[in-house]
């Protein structure tokens, strides 16, 4: 297991469980793929907040990652592991035969070393990206495209996987990691393996201060709010608040909001759990 439970040598420290990033190979990122990332604080383009409980945080860059693997039939290696503050996977620097770098997000088990291809009639090996009519039924997959040519917008969170349960002519049946089994057009492309930095959800943070660190700042609850502030504030004493619900009356538990008529509805084989 790739974390450390600390020693409570300050109050901070008790409880709390970080990474211990072994797996992470280069502390700085590569500078021509890297730019500056602007905060706005929650406000808008005329200084009104927005968004409440945002602002802060730690200065960030953010990394150009390549979603899309159009380097078709050129084999890259895997020259470096690197930390992401803007997501919770790691990414990879790949240095590709006609001398081109990008950053892709790291599968499981990528190597230092290691070679890499996307395209057509290439090995199903880990980080490998192909289209989905090209990999076998029962493959572990990740960073999945919705549309052809879109870049991947499924499964790149830490420790994510999605399963290819089946295929026909024009469509692929696929188990995404909510549950849900739904079908995609079979020319999206979808990259073999797990994503990387399943220990992820073990964390903790053990103290406020980390959330600030993240951009996040303290978040007031409803019911200690008033009637004129909340739907869920007043009332004498510690009130339960009623039905829980959002600022603007919207029910926050049980109460579906997707769109009934919602043009991909015509897609989804199995909704996913409850």
């Amino acid at each position: 297991m790739a974390i450390n439970k600390l020693k409570p040598v300050t109050p901070g420290q008790r409880f709390k469980v970080k990474n211990s990033f072994k797996r992470i190979t280069k502390q700085y990122p590569e500078k021509k793929l890297t730019k500056g990332k602007c905060k706005t604080g929650g406000r808008n383009n005329y200084g009104k907040m927005t968004i409440r409980y945002f602002g802060g945080g730690h200065k960030k860059k953010y990394r150009i990652i390549d979603f899309k693997r159009k380097k078709f039939g050129i084999p890259a290696i895997i020259k470096s592991i690197e930390y992401d503050p803007n997501r919770n996977s790691f990414i990879s620097l790949v240095h590709y035969k006609d001398g081109d770098k990008k950053y892709i997000i790291t599968i499981n088990g990528f190597k230092i070393g290691q070679k890499i291809i996307s395209g057509k009639n290439i090995p199903f090996n880990i980080g490998n990206s192909t289209f989905l009519n090209e990999i076998p039924i029962g493959t572990t997959i990740s960073c999945i495209e919705i549309r052809p040519g879109q870049g991947a917008k499924i499964a790149r969170s830490a420790g994510t996987f999605a399963q290819l349960f089946a295929k026909d002519e024009k469509y692929a049946t696929i188990k995404f990691p909510s549950g849900e089994i739904k079908m995609i057009i079979n020319t999206c492309m979808a990259t073999i393996g797990s994503v990387s930095n399943s220990d992820h959800k073990l964390e903790k943070y053990g103290k406020a201060g980390k959330n600030r660190h993240l951009g996040r700042r303290p978040r007031t609850r409803g019911v200690a709010m008033n009637p004129v502030d909340h739907p869920m504030g007043g009332g004498e004493g510690k009130a339960s608040g009623g039905i829980p619900r959002s600022r603007k009356g919207i029910p926050s538990k049980g109460f579906k909001t997707r769109f009934k008529r919602k043009y991909s509805n015509k897609y989804i084989i199995q909704k996913r759990k409850k």
